[in-house]
Formats: C-alpha cells, sequence, structure tokens
C-alpha cells in the first residue's frame, strides 16, 4: 500500500518552496530548524511522500528542452506521479529544445552552441545523478560518466587569448586598475533592486571595458555592453568562487560529447522507458483559463487552428515562456544564415506568441516585449566547421592542450580574439565531438559578438556573411590567410543565425518575468530562462532544471525546498582568492596584514601563498599604507557629510 502525506493537491502553495538565503539573518533557534536556505547535499536528497490522489492527476508539459524534461522528472521522482500520465508537447520534430546536435561528417555537423559547466550546479547534477549513461554499464549514471571523465582529464587553456593574426597574447591576469576594481566591488555590494534596467555600459568606465577581465567574461558568457547590469551582477555572485580561473578556464568542466547526445539523448531515453508521452510539431500558442476572482485554473490548451486540449481541474500545466532559438535560421559554406523573425516583433507561429498571450491577459505574467522587442541587440551567429586534415587542424594542434585526435581536453574553452571587430571565438572540445563522428575528422565551434559592423579581413558584416566567409575570417585572424585554399577545400560550414539567443540578458526590471508560478495560478508554473527565480542567474541548463523543480513542488504542494544558489559566495576562502584575482594576481591591500596575524594558526591555510619575493615584504609599510587608505576614505566621507549640511 502506497503511503500519502497529509498534505493535499489542492493546496498548490509552499511558501518556503524556493528558498532565498539573501531574505534575512539566518540561524539555528527553536523557530527555525530547516537547514540553511542555501544547504545542499545528501540530507536534502530526502524523498517526500506523494500527495493525495496525484496517482490520478495529469500533466502537460509545454517544451521538450531541459526544463520541460526535468519537470517530467520530478514529477516521477519527488511528485510520485505515474510517468504515463505526463504528456510533453514540443514545436519541433525532435525533442531537446536548444540543446541541438546534429548533422554528419559528410554533409557539416551542426551545433548552435555548447555547454560551460560548474560543479555546484546541484540541481541538474541532482537530476542527472539518477539518469543513466549511455555507455557505461547498468547503474552509472550521467553525472558518474562525467565525473569519470573529467576527473581524470583536467580542463584548462592554453591560448585564452589572441591578437595580431595568430599569436598568443598574455592572458595571466585581469589587466584591472584599481579604479577597475572598485567598480567590481561596488556592484558586489549594490542591491538588486537599484538596478533595474541599467546595463553594463551604463555603470562601467569605458576603460573597464577595455580589460582582459572584460574579454574574458564577456566572451566567455557572452554578454554584450548593453545587456542587463543586474544580470552581471547575479553572474558574479554564482561564479565567485569560479574568478580565479576564469582566465585559463580550469574552474570549467565539459562533457564527453555535444549537448544533445550528453545530456538530451540520456534523459529523454530514460523517461520514455517510464512511460511519459512525448508529442512532437505541435506548438501550443495559447491556454484557456477559468476565473474566479484573482484565482486563474488553466482549462485547456489551444493549438493549431482553434484546436483544443482538455485541462481537467486537477491537471498540471508546466509551460515554457520564450526559446533564446527560436526563429533560427541557418546558411552553409555558400548561404548566407537569416533570421526567420523580425527586428522588433517575432509575428504569428513563434514560440514567443504563447508568453505574449499569457501577458495581454493579465501583468503577472511579465513584459516579454522588453526581451524580443530588439533582436538587433540579442542576435549571433554561430558557425560549425567539419574539419578533415590541413593547415587549420595542424594550428588547432598548436594551440590545443592535448593532441586534438585524443579524445581528451582540446582547446580548454574558447580562445577569443581581442583585435577582432567581431569579437570572435573559436573553441574545440573533445574529440570526436558526435558519437559517428570519423576517426580523422575534427569539429570546431565559432561564434562571434558583433554581427553588424564589417570583419577585419572580410569586408562585409558577419550577418552578410556566408560560411565560406566567416571560415576566411578565421583563418586571417589564426594568421593562415595564405592558406585559404586548402582550408576550403578541407572544412565544411554550417551556420545559425539565432536572433534571440541573449534575449535573457536584455536590460529588465522587477516584474517584467513572471514568478514561476504566478500569483493566483493554481494549476499553472511557468519555465525556463524567461521566469524569475530569487538569485539565480540564466543562460545555464541548472536554471531551467530549478524552475521546473521549484514549479512541480509548488503545484504538487510538496513539502521540500529547493535550496538557494551555493553559498560559496559567501565562503572566506572564495572572497580571498577572489580579490587575489581581481587584484592581477598580487597580494590585495590587507593581505599581508592578515598573513602576519594567521600564519602559523589554524586557518593559514585560507589564505593565498604570498608570491616568493613578497615574503620579506615588511608588514608594518602594509599596515601603514593600510591606515593611510583608511584616513584618505574618511576625508572623503567628511567632506560628503560637510556638504550635506
Amino acid at each position: 500500500m502506497q503511503v500519502q502525506s497529509k498534505m493535499t493537491g489542492s493546496t498548490p502553495r509552499n511558501a518556503t518552496t524556493e528558498a532565498d538565503a539573501t531574505s534575512g539573518y539566518w540561524s539555528n533557534s527553536a523557530s527555525n530548524t530547516l537547514p540553511p536556505p542555501d544547504m545542499t547535499g545528501p540530507y536534502m536528497r530526502f524523498r517526500p511522500l506523494p500527495t493525495a490522489g496525484v496517482e490520478k492527476r495529469r500533466a502537460h508539459i509545454i517544451g521538450s528542452g531541459i526544463a520541460g524534461m526535468a519537470a517530467a522528472f520530478y514529477l516521477i521522482r519527488d511528485g510520485h506521479m505515474p510517468a504515463a500520465n505526463i504528456t510533453v508537447y514540443e514545436s519541433l520534430p525532435k525533442e531537446g529544445g536548444s540543446l541541438d546536435g546534429a548533422g554528419n561528417a559528410a554533409e557539416g555537423y551542426l551545433i548552435r552552441g555548447g555547454r560551460e559547466m560548474n560543479w555546484n550546479y546541484d540541481n541538474f547534477w541532482d537530476m542527472f545523478q539518477e539518469v543513466p549513461a549511455l555507455e557505461l554499464p547498468e547503474g552509472f549514471s550521467v553525472l558518474d560518466e562525467y565525473r569519470l571523465l573529467n576527473d581524470a582529464d583536467p580542463n584548462y587553456s592554453r591560448a585564452r587569448l589572441m591578437h595580431q593574426c595568430g599569436t598568443i597574447r598574455d592572458f595571466s591576469d585581469f589587466g584591472l586598475s584599481k579604479k577597475h576594481q572598485w567598480e567590481l566591488l561596488k556592484l558586489l555590494l549594490k542591491r538588486k533592486e537599484d538596478l533595474n534596467d541599467l546595463t553594463i555600459e551604463q555603470y562601467f568606465s569605458e576603460s573597464f571595458l577595455e580589460t582582459n577581465f572584460w574579454f574574458f567574461w564577456r566572451s566567455m558568457f557572452a554578454f554584450q555592453n548593453w545587456h542587463s547590469l543586474l544580470e552581471m551582477k547575479l553572474y558574479m555572485h554564482r561564479f565567485l568562487d569560479a574568478i580565479d580561473g576564469l582566465n585559463d578556464m580550469s574552474a570549467l568542466v565539459f562533457p564527453k560529447y555535444n549537448q544533445y547526445e550528453s545530456f538530451v539523448l540520456p534523459l529523454v531515453t530514460m523517461l520514455k522507458a517510464k512511460g511519459v508521452q512525448f508529442v512532437t510539431q505541435e506548438r501550443i500558442r495559447d491556454l484557456e483559463f477559468s476565473e474566479v476572482g484573482e484565482e486563474l485554473t488553466v482549462t485547456g490548451l489551444l493549438y493549431g487552428d482553434g484546436e483544443r486540449i482538455e485541462v481537467a481541474d486537477d491537471d498540471l500545466v508546466f509551460a515554457l515562456t520564450g526559446s533564446m532559438t527560436e526563429g533560427s535560421g541557418y546558411g552553409d559554406m555558400d548561404t548566407v544564415a537569416r533570421s526567420a523573425r523580425g527586428v522588433h516583433e517575432p509575428g504569428p507561429g513563434s514560440d514567443w506568441e504563447l508568453w505574449q498571450n499569457l501577458a495581454r491577459r493579465s501583468p503577472r505574467f511579465g513584459q516579454p516585449d522588453k526581451f524580443v522587442g530588439d533582436t538587433d541587440r540579442s542576435a549571433w551567429i554561430s558557425a560549425t566547421l567539419t574539419c578533415s586534415p590541413s593547415v587549420l587542424t595542424e594550428k588547432f594542434a598548436e594551440l590545443s592542450v592535448n593532441d586534438p585526435y585524443s579524445g581528451r581536453t582540446v582547446t580548454g574553452g574558447i580562445i577569443t580574439f581581442t583585435d577582432s571587430a567581431w569579437v570572435m571565438s573559436v573553441t574545440l572540445n573533445r574529440q570526436p565531438h558526435f558519437r559517428d563522428q570519423p576517426e580523422d575528422v575534427l569539429v570546431a565551434w565559432v561564434y562571434a559578438l558583433r554581427i553588424d559592423v564589417p570583419g577585419d579581413f572580410v569586408s562585409k558584416p558577419m550577418r552578410e556573411c556566408t560560411g565560406r566567409d566567416i571560415l576566411q575570417e578565421l583563418s586571417y585572424h589564426l594568421g593562415l590567410k595564405d592558406e585559404l585554399q586548402d582550408i576550403e577545400a578541407s572544412t565544411k560550414v554550417r551556420t545559425a543565425f539565432m536572433p534571440y539567443i541573449t534575449a535573457e540578458f536584455m536590460p529588465r526590471a522587477a516584474g517584467d518575468r513572471p514568478r514561476v508560478v504566478p500569483d493566483g495560478c493554481r494549476n499553472l508554473a511557468l519555465v525556463g530562462q524567461f521566469v524569475e527565480t530569487n538569485n539565480d542567474v540564466v543562460f545555464t541548463m541548472e536554471s531551467s532544471v530549478r524552475t521546473a523543480r521549484i514549479g512541480v513542488y509548488q503545484l504538487l504542494g510538496i513539502p521540500k525546498r529547493v535550496a538557494d544558489i551555493s553559498p560559496t559566495q559567501y565562503d572566506i576562502r572564495h572572497l580571498l582568492k577572489g580579490a587575489r584575482a581581481l587584484n592581477n594576481g598580487k597580494p590585495f591591500p590587507g593581505e599581508r596584514i592578515l598573513h602576519r596575524l594567521l600564519d602559523n594558526t589554524y586557518f593559514a591555510h585560507i589564505l593565498p601563498p604570498l608570491p616568493e619575493e613578497e615574503h620579506a615584504h615588511s608588514w608594518k609599510s602594509e599596515l601603514d599604507q593600510w591606515l593611510q587608505n583608511v584616513k584618505q576614505k574618511w576625508s572623503e566621507l567628511e567632506d560628503k557629510v560637510h556638504s550635506l549640511r
């Protein structure tokens, strides 16, 4: 007999479902006996009891990307819903959403993007620790496969930045002045609500935007100068523990294959085996509601030409609010990739239509036009290179950590050309990148942030370029412009124009994105990259899984919390090594005093080791300098107070 909790399915609210570590001071007390709001680990992985009636309820999931499939996973594992009661609707012919991987060696492979992963994606790994690996014996998970691979093959880059047509540029430090460091520190201290609608270029100095740090940051995360300052702040908190590995990519872990074969294929295989139903080539364009006061209940899914899918009163609906790869257009060696959507309006038949229709109904569903209203500021182009042996593959080998054909780390992440007008980057992940890839073929991926300016070798904007043009521009920056005939004869290029690829980074304010479960919605959760969470970032698979998990727990009334982002941002060790990294690898102000206090104590190991030549440095002079700085700041503060009087 199945044991059930007393919590009924008619109560889709659990105020503590989405934990928020920033909501106030946390301490143990008689009134607070739960773990900290950002605690993760085995203690948090308990299995809740089924809620009443869940075995008779059904779930309709709109979108088969990582968020939609995560909703199905958590409905089954933690919600105890029968898998056969779950249906996933996908507008494309194939499951996976934005996580693609297609093509072959003869026609050329195609990947719109790739995955730079982090070890503290706690929700993502929570799910994939239970998804069976496809290439390991029974009982091993995708997480097991990932750890076995990355622990044995560490990731780092030996050519993170390049310039001057093939020359590796010094990337050993961030190139930040004291002024730049202070700008970053002040951003960390700012409150989120003070950053509504502000852009990065409105806050930072022009000289900051020319530093190594900004080249590392913008190329790795795909930020533009006009993107959201708030989102950049959230990224700094989320990845503070990794900031000292930003320059050489040593903080990253990568999958064995492309994102489709590494993650989508194992997950969809498991869900189908359990009985989840997938319906492809079916775009849900609107929802039908019954409304009682401020309470909304979904009663139907609308698709096609007025066709309708019935949603029962106890059924649940999980809907993707938008897609970063919606409206993608494709090109090849001699064809220019074109956007399938308008600059200011996606138009009918897009994956944005559902969210736009919801927003017209009520402000509780946010403002999609803030994100889709200007594709000139959210688009970029990527190109996938299928490379037979040539001088190009020889150059890749020269820049790689290991032999590119060895199956081990190749470039260790993107190589960015700092003097590229397009801000072009190229990367080769572990090869083969596709399971059916021939042994003598390499697959490389290229992307650029500035697609509206002429190239440095090709005298036209990237948005007007064929795959051949992009290959020529890349070859120029690698110092191979005299070898184009050989390179073009040995390389196939397929391109993708993605009008909304960074739409999630567009400047925003509170309320522009809906909550996972909008106020008053009894049976609807919104998932993906365009919904509001307390403190997490966007443009990661982790954030998609987080939204799905929150939605499942809230709608089913499961008495279990989704932890806030990893608390590494509060760990004094990460703060100290982050301060050292931002100070270009040199001891930061006050660091020698800390060494004087903590050296030869139990806590000595938390401090970054001083450079050998620094051991003789007088701590007294460091203290004098620190006191002088304090006096100067105090004097400035007194002047400001006096002026206010």
